[in-house]
């Protein structure tokens, strides 16, 4: 394996778990705070996306990042407060239902207001370049580097040389990923508003005989994971494509994150997420197969063995369906998860 194939495959894995995360963390605030599992949280991530293209068609791209997640944010409240609430007493399956119902809802809003076509959501103009060039020289011209800002002359000048280049907007999405986490954290663990949400959480009657207002407290939870799920509809939109079908294609991926992590674990979803981003990147670009691994364990798989055709299949093949498998082994082995203490 080339040292900058493995740089890059690293990077790109730490970037889209750090999306993913963005995606899990509002979920998982969610479901630890109020026990809702929220099926349409990865069409709040869409709606943010295609309000920040708007905005950002409008007034610019940084107005976008801004408004789009409070706008979502305060969508998710009045849902909590006017629909949400008012099944949350009849248990799980109701909450499920409505949320499930919410998702195709704004599915069908999203295609009539914008179409069904994808949008071409671009990052601004100050961040559609190069943050560094990681450029692979043979031995006897210097080897392996990182050049910063675009190509050096040499990738173009030097036979042999391999040189692959970072996005700017790439690194700012993990910075935005990172600094959300930071301050989430600090907000649950370091401010009197995380402790009331806490403690609300399992001593509701005592927050209430302090004065403090818990379906209110819930509804601001609501609002903020809503909130966090169109932050990471905005990167996403402008890191990959804005279409209707971008809250199906990582929506399952969710919920296998909160599950491999732990349920209502916010450090689980981030050790899940980064490691599926990881795991996926490297699978992606890997021409090896199962055989290829049992090979290495001195296993032989030839032609006539039983299955043959299963084990000669490449992890390429199969890096779409590595969360879903990981899922399962959890859930067998493990149904907590990673860091989870509760089991739904």
């Amino acid at each position: 394996m080339d040292l900058s194939y493995f740089l890059i495959s690293l990077l790109n894995g730490l970037s889209n778990g750090l999306l993913l995360f963005m995606l899990a963390s509002g979920l998982t605030l969610i479901f630890s705070m109020m026990g809702v599992l929220n099926f349409a949280h990865a069409s709040f991530y869409m709606v943010g996306a295609y309000l920040a293209y708007t905005v950002t068609q409008a007034i610019g791209f940084w107005w976008g990042l801004l408004l789009a997640p409070l706008l979502v944010g305060a969508m998710g409240a009045a849902f909590e407060r006017h629909a949400l609430r008012r099944v949350h007493k009849f248990g799980h399956v109701p909450e499920l239902l409505i949320t499930f119902g919410l998702s195709y809802i704004a599915l069908e809003l999203v295609q009539l207001i914008w179409g069904r076509q994808a949008l071409n959501f671009q990052p601004p103009e100050s961040l559609r370049g190069s943050l560094f060039t990681i450029v692979e020289l043979p031995a006897s011209a210097g080897g392996l580097g990182v050049a910063m800002g675009e190509k050096p002359d040499a990738c173009a000048s030097v036979a042999g040389a391999i040189c692959t280049t970072f996005p700017e907007f790439r690194a700012f999405g993990m910075a935005v990923a990172v600094g959300m986490l930071v301050a989430v954290w600090l907000l649950l663990t370091r401010t009197r508003i995380g402790l009331v949400i806490q403690a609300a959480l399992t001593h509701p009657e005592m927050v209430e005989a302090l004065g403090h207002n818990v379906p209110r407290v819930f509804m601001m939870v609501f609002g903020g994971g809503t909130a966090l799920a169109a932050l990471a509809g905005v990167i996403g939109g402008a890191l990959r494509v804005t279409e209707p079908s971008m809250a199906l294609a990582v929506g399952a991926q969710v919920f296998a994150v909160i599950v491999i992590g732990g349920m209502g674990s916010l450090a689980g979803a981030f050790i899940a997420s980064v490691g599926l981003g990881v795991i996926e990147s490297f699978a992606v670009g890997s021409d090896r197969s199962i055989a290829d691994f049992l090979a290495w364990l001195d296993v032989a798989v030839t032609p006539q063995t039983f299955g043959y055709a299963v084990w000669s299949v490449k992890l390429s093949q199969i890096a779409a369906i590595l969360p879903f498998l990981l899922l399962v082994l959890i859930l067998i082995f493990r149904p907590k998860g990673l860091l989870g203490t509760r089991e739904g």
